[in-house]
């Protein structure tokens, strides 16, 4: 089938291309008459045309596509994230293309590099551990992009991301004016700067109130389950029980959570649980679990405006948002 040009619509309608053209990009032109644009329009509704996105995109130095790339897409938080930046960004005239690195450093820098061949106007990245030299390889090239929710050391940009060192301070005291001695962190062994601030937090909160420090478990990315029953065992057989514990991730948690149900250790009565962000997958758990909820329209709108004025240039001194996280308390809690 032969695809419908411009000349096709100018022809049907019997009007110049620049005509054409003026009307279905809705530029501004005095001289072009409502019933001419009227009948341009009809011509362009029978023969099914379609712009040409790329040879646009080359007149106007822009595509309106940004891209996005998650660190895991079927991580739930980074999930419904894209789906409302996608929704966002299409209300403004934007479309949004999606890739997921699996917290590989060398498949973020590939999708960074295919996201530009697509001429995409700018990228919003949650950056993945050891990719600092695909930041600094955009930062000299001055593409515009913006970090969300993560933040490497000595990468200098615009970002958002949420109070995380405050909301983990908050819920680690919290666990101990409901009476816990013995709190234990479960969270990543990583150099990424958000999850780094959860552990401050909950370190901060031990201090200040004169806890007993347990050794915490450490999770590598890529043995979530083995590690959190590996240390779990090591703590619910040893002397050193503890009688709450705070998951820095859902995905920490839900792997704790089949623990604790295998173990039959009862919430809240022997443990108190929380964990950072919601799941789907906690409904599974008899207990209905306390969890720290993230803004997530809040980032999504926050990130797309600041993208956008980092494409127009708007925006020339370096931003960087952060925003407040909600402690919901459930019965894991109690």
């Amino acid at each position: 089938m032969k695809k419908v040009s411009i000349k096709d619509v100018a022809n049907l309608a019997n009007v110049s291309i620049a005509s054409v053209s003026y009307v279905l990009n809705k530029m501004p032109n005095n001289r072009i008459s409502e019933s001419t644009a009227n009948r341009i329009k009809e011509a362009a509704e029978k023969l099914n045309y379609r712009p040409n996105k790329i040879a646009k995109s080359l007149k106007t130095n822009q595509s309106n596509i940004l891209g996005l790339i998650v660190a895991d897409i079927a991580n739930p938080f980074f999930g419904k994230i894209a789906k409302i930046l996608e929704e966002e960004a299409l209300k403004i005239g934007y479309t949004i293309i999606i890739g997921s690195s699996g917290e590989n450093n060398e498949k973020f820098d590939k999708l960074i590099n295919f996201f530009i061949d697509q001429q995409v106007d700018g990228l919003i990245l949650a950056p993945v551990e050891n990719s600092e030299k695909s930041f600094l390889k955009l930062n000299q090239e001055k593409f515009p992009y913006i970090i969300l929710d993560r933040n490497l050391d000595g990468i200098n940009s615009n970002g958002i991301k949420i109070n995380n060192e405050e909301i983990s301070f908050e819920v680690t005291n919290t666990l101990i004016k409901k009476g816990s001695k013995k709190p234990l962190l479960v969270s990543y062994e990583t150099t990424l700067g958000n999850l780094l601030e959860r552990d401050f937090g909950f370190y901060k909160a031990i201090k200040e109130n004169n806890i007993k420090e347990l050794e915490s478990i450490k999770v590598k990315i890529d043995d979530i389950q083995k590690d959190i029953f590996d240390g779990l065992d090591k703590h619910f057989n040893g002397d050193d029980k503890p009688d709450s514990i705070f998951f820095t991730s859902n995905k920490l948690a839900f792997s704790g959570l089949k623990y604790l149900l295998k173990r039959n250790i009862n919430i809240p009565e022997e443990l108190q649980v929380v964990a950072f962000d919601e799941s789907e997958a906690y409904e599974l758990f008899p207990v209905e679990i306390s969890y720290v909820k993230q803004p997530l329209d809040e980032i999504a709108q926050n990130a797309l405006e600041m993208i956008i004025n980092n494409i127009n240039n708007k925006n020339k001194v370096i931003q960087n948002k952060e925003l407040c996280a909600e402690l919901i308390l459930r019965e894991s809690t109690n």
